[in-house]
């Protein structure tokens, strides 16, 4: 063993295995002690990363965990782990996984932290992989037969479909105007219902060998249980199942790819239209000396989410229903089947990822005025079917 290597190991015994500070300090005493480590310091925190992989953790999972739980110089220590491990990686990986890496760049999370001076630099590297060193493992996201390499389903699909719906929910998220926003929001839905079917159709048509896939979404503090209602509504709504993990801060959300990414895309747009909402609702009540509080915003928001499912579904519903008359786009009779072994298949994989679940009640609703706040932005971002944006 080489003396870099035996300080590394050393301080790796003080620090990583102990929840004291004073441990975390003599780890890092002997690092900062030994400028030569740094290479091997490095090389093992891939190892780490790596090592979440077989646990069942994605970039976008690792970064997220380490916002949560450490600071912004951890972020960036881990992103450049995560960048630095992917260019050693010889494993075949998804579409998913390769966008995650491709976001972690944009975003600059692979840009070294600075540099102070040697201890505290040691002190948050070692405060990051004992994080690591101790995450659990967690349903992989991949299915069994998948593990040699991605799935054939996992293309790329209608990219200029994407793009409307992404231009269409930004400008509901930008307008000042509930109207305009309620029509471009139900114009997005309407496009994501009909793209699901399309591809849904089109699976069947050609025999494709075509499966569920899963992700997984951040639901942010503060109001977790709410926004884990939201994502959610917005799941089922599009043919998915959302299960969340309260402890870790995200929901897996299993289905096809198609409504995996209208999923993604509508409840990061509605999260943002449902904060507006809240914003502006909860100014107006102090405004007429009302003073809200937290229970005002987490009623707000559930009252949101709940409402907002109802409206989901009936434009869900409606899509089908369209789509079903229309003797051009499907043989008669042919749809209903192709949706029914779509949900059989969703249910199935969502079982065996999560054979044991538990329903949870949400608490805090005692605000009346944030329920019919919440109830009355809902209704002006409801997508219900409209005609076509001219």
């Amino acid at each position: 063993m080489s003396s870099t290597s035996g300080a590394v190991e050393r301080a790796f015994a003080a620090a990583l295995y102990a929840a004291s500070d004073s441990a975390l300090d003599t780890g890092a005493s002997l690092l900062a002690a030994d400028p030569g480590s740094d290479t091997e310091l490095a090389r093992r925190g891939e190892e780490f990363v790596a090592a979440a992989w077989r646990r069942g953790w994605q970039p976008a999972d690792l970064v997220r965990v380490v916002r949560r739980e450490l600071e912004d110089v951890h972020v960036r220590l881990a992103g450049g782990l995560v960048l630095d491990e992917s260019r050693r990686d010889r494993r075949p990986r998804d579409r998913r996984w390769t966008a995650q890496l491709a976001e972690l760049a944009e975003a600059g999370a692979g840009e070294r932290a600075p540099r102070t001076d040697r201890f505290s630099y040691a002190t948050a590297v070692l405060e990051l992989y004992r994080l690591l060193l101790r995450l659990p493992s967690i349903e992989p996201l991949d299915a069994p037969d998948d593990r040699n390499g991605p799935r054939a389903a996992a293309a790329p699909h209608d990219t200029r479909m994407l793009s409307r719906i992404r231009a269409l929910l930004a400008k509901a998220e930008a307008t000042g105007f509930p109207e305009e926003a309620e029509a471009l929001s139900a114009k997005a839905q309407e496009l994501m219902a009909r793209h699901s079917i399309d591809e849904a159709l089109l699976a069947a048509r050609t025999h494709a060998a075509d499966a569920p896939g899963a992700c997984r979404i951040g639901v942010e503090p503060p109001y977790e249980t709410a926004k884990a209602v939201l994502l959610d509504a917005v799941a089922g709504a599009n043919r998915c199942r959302a299960v969340w993990n309260e402890a870790l801060g995200f929901s897996t959300v299993v289905g096809f790819d198609p409504d995996l990414e209208a999923v993604e895309l509508l409840y990061t747009s509605l999260l943002v239209q449902a904060t507006a909402a809240m914003t502006k609702a909860e100014a107006a009540q102090r405004a007429g000396g009302r003073k809200r509080t937290k229970s005002f915003r987490q009623s707000f928001l559930a009252a949101y989410a709940h409402r907002i499912g109802d409206r989901l579904a009936e434009v869900a519903a409606a899509a089908e229903a369209s789509a079903a008359r229309d003797p051009g786009a499907v043989a008669e009779g042919a749809l209903l089947p192709v949706l029914a072994a779509r949900d059989v298949a969703v249910t199935d994989r969502a079982e065996r990822m999560f054979p044991d679940t538990v329903t949870t009640r949400m608490r805090g609703i005692t605000d009346e005025a944030g329920w019919q706040e919440g109830s009355a932005a809902a209704d002006r971002a409801q997508v219900r079917a409209r005609p076509p944006l001219r």
